[in-house]
């Protein structure tokens, strides 16, 4: 009797194993962005959309859970001729997105592997038509013309290719060498060009400003020549009038000629003096200046002494005597003129100088 209770609870207890188990295969609940495929006695059933459903015990089954997101995958390198028999390693990267999960699911059974067959064989197309150089700056061409031809093959797949991209194209290492050389070459003609170019400008730009420094410079100099002579005319023309508002007499103009006269010996360099002709008459205008001085005193003396000998008889001069006189003094004039000028470095004149001063010469000496 325990025996047959023992024996019922084990049963009762596998049936609701059972029970519970068909329950929990009953219950399907479908993620966000996800579909699942149903198929009824191997069938296709239905699609379940996101959210909670129930399914039929032993009969229902959840075929392929299909994910509706967005999807990346990388193809390793292949390589593919170019137009100029050049072969090429290419890397893909393909964007593609589940629209119809029942033709992804029943039209082909790996989606992904032929869509990268699909591509290498487009590939291999496209850049058979094409030459290295076109490959290499025509991806966007590329991309375009791969993503027109995998959009309609995989159409009727249930896929939509979003977008198709080159990741890498690898030509071959000698191709790359050439290249690197190429552009080199390249970047160092610029780079002279540019260096030419700025050497030309800073050239340019030199000449600009030696010719404006050199306007300038002229400018200012014809400017102070300008202000220099203004300047000498206005003092010339302050000492001419000075000149004429003192009224000199011929005895001040000769004896600042003589003044003057010894400077023009001055200077280390003068081997010869040339005397001009006018000292003779400086020398001339000085002895005249002296003996109308002497007579000029006579004559206020006169009366003296005419007062204090009327009762002698007055004694007439020697004109012989006279003359000699005043050459005397002449004479004394000329002297402390020399002495004056002794006290700076100055030539000698020669002897002859008064006879050539008479003859209107002039006499030279060696100094």
């Amino acid at each position: 009797m325990e025996t047959q209770q023992i024996v019922a609870l084990v049963v009762l207890a596998l049936f609701a194993l059972l029970l519970i188990s068909t329950a929990v295969r009953a219950v399907r609940i479908v993620p966000q962005a996800a579909s699942v495929i149903v198929e009824r006695l191997g069938r296709y059933s239905r699609t379940l959309e996101p959210g909670f459903h129930v399914l039929v015990p032993f009969v229902d089954r959840a075929r392929a859970t299909v994910d509706l997101r967005e999807q990346v995958v990388s193809f390793p390198p292949q390589p593919v001729i170019t137009s100029d028999n050049l072969v090429v390693n290419i890397d893909t990267v393909i964007y593609y997105q589940p629209t119809d999960p029942r033709a992804a699911t029943y039209e082909i059974a790996n989606y992904i592997q032929g869509i990268e067959q699909l591509t290498v064989t487009t590939l291999r197309n496209v850049i058979g038509s094409l030459d290295l150089e076109q490959t290499l700056t025509g991806r966007d061409q590329i991309n375009h013309q791969l993503r027109g031809v995998l959009d309609e093959a995989t159409g009727r797949w249930g896929i939509r290719v979003n977008r198709v991209e080159l990741k890498a194209i690898d030509p071959p290492h000698s191709i790359q060498d050439s290249m690197e050389k190429q552009m080199r070459a390249e970047r160092d003609r610029r780079a002279a060009i540019l260096t030419a170019e700025g050497v030309k400008q800073s050239q340019i730009l030199t000449a600009e400003g030696d010719k404006q420094s050199a306007i300038l410079r002229a400018e200012g100099q014809a400017q102070a020549a300008i202000l220099t002579a203004e300047g000498q005319s206005r003092a010339i023309l302050q000492v001419f009038d000075a000149i004429h508002r003192g009224n000199p007499d011929s005895k001040l103009l000769a004896y600042q000629y003589l003044q003057v006269l010894p400077q023009i010996a001055q200077g280390p360099s003068n081997k010869l003096w040339i005397v001009p002709s006018e000292l003779t008459q400086a020398l001339k205008g000085v002895g005249e200046a002296l003996a109308g001085q002497a007579q000029d005193d006579a004559t206020e003396w006169e009366p003296f002494e005419q007062a204090a000998l009327v009762d002698k008889t007055p004694a007439l001069q020697n004109p012989a005597e006279a003359l000699s006189a005043a050459q005397a003094e002449v004479a004394g004039a000329v002297a402390d003129a020399e002495g004056a000028s002794r006290t700076q470095p100055a030539t000698p004149i020669a002897p002859n100088a008064g006879s050539a001063g008479r003859d209107g010469g002039a006499g030279e000496t060696g100094a």
